[in-house]
């Protein structure tokens, strides 16, 4: 740590995924390595003992505690207790979401009291994103998929939704495009037609999709220019991705908001249209 810094170590899992988030470009190359092994394991850093960690993450156990110093922890332990407060805190199941909203307040909420809920999750959704949006970052995205010959659409689960609209409005765009979305299990075969001419928009927020995060990953090895929605820097899509761009919605009672994402999904097919017809 630079002398004469001082850092106020975070005490809670975002706090700390943040502050690595904004520091990754700065990191050391093996401080870099432990700092994605931890995000993408939490249970293991949050078990298992410094040499074990260390083993898994391909490093030495001093360069834990040089990363848990360069965080402002005093120790790698203390840093640890972030991440065993984060299992405690692990996401509910559905059943336990609905018994979070129920007791919220003094009576159990009736509908326009759920309804009300949500809608503030989706205008902090919308706020939140509104203020981070880098309009470089979506230029390029535009810029990609504008000038693609075919582009193919990828979600699973919740994002599925997102990827389903966008279909519909390139297709009402005449903007030609495959949905990777078989019902007869050959979306495998489909993602290997993509060519470098073409371009992939992949989106996936986590608990990640495993079958989008893998074709995403084999298209962009076969030279397929990636444009992905996603929560995280250290998100499996953002490594794969020639350009992302990262929304994090807010919750309520642990059910997330698609408001942020929906808004960019609607405006991206009519920029790509504007973007072709401006570079026609």
């Amino acid at each position: 740590m630079t002398t004469g810094q001082t850092i106020l170590a975070p005490r809670d899992f975002e706090a700390l995924r943040s502050l690595i988030i904004e520091r990754r470009n700065s990191l050391p190359r093996r401080l870099a390595q432990v700092a994605k092994y931890a995000l993408d394991n939490p249970d293991e850093v949050a078990f298992g003992t410094a040499a074990s960690i260390a083993a898994s993450a391909e490093v030495q156990p001093s360069t834990l505690v040089r990363f848990a110093h360069q965080m402002g922890y005093e120790g790698f332990s203390d840093l640890q207790k972030v991440f065993q407060a984060k299992l405690r805190d692990r996401r509910p199941s559905y059943e336990d979401r609905l018994k979070t909203i129920a007791a919220s307040g003094d009576t159990p909420p009736d509908d326009s009291d759920l309804l009300q809920g949500f809608l503030t999750a989706a205008r902090r959704s919308l706020d939140d994103f509104s203020a981070s949006v880098d309009p470089k970052t979506l230029n390029q995205a535009v810029s990609i998929l504008a000038g693609a010959d075919t582009i193919y659409l990828l979600a699973r689960r919740r994002s599925y939704p997102l990827i389903a609209h966008m279909a519909y409005a390139f297709g009402k765009l005449k903007i030609r495009n495959s949905l990777i979305a078989s019902t007869n299990g050959i979306d495998p075969e489909i993602a290997s037609m993509a060519r470098p001419q073409d371009a992939a928009l992949a989106i996936s927020f986590s608990p990640y999709a495993a079958d989008c995060i893998t074709q995403a990953h084999l298209m962009s090895e076969a030279g397929v220019p990636v444009v992905a929605i996603t929560d995280s820097a250290f998100s499996p899509l953002a490594a794969c991705a020639t350009q992302w761009l990262e929304i994090a919605e807010a919750d309520y009672g642990g059910f997330r908001s698609l408001s942020a994402s929906m808004a960019l999904c609607t405006a991206l097919p009519v920029a790509v249209a504007e973007a072709r017809q401006h570079g026609a």
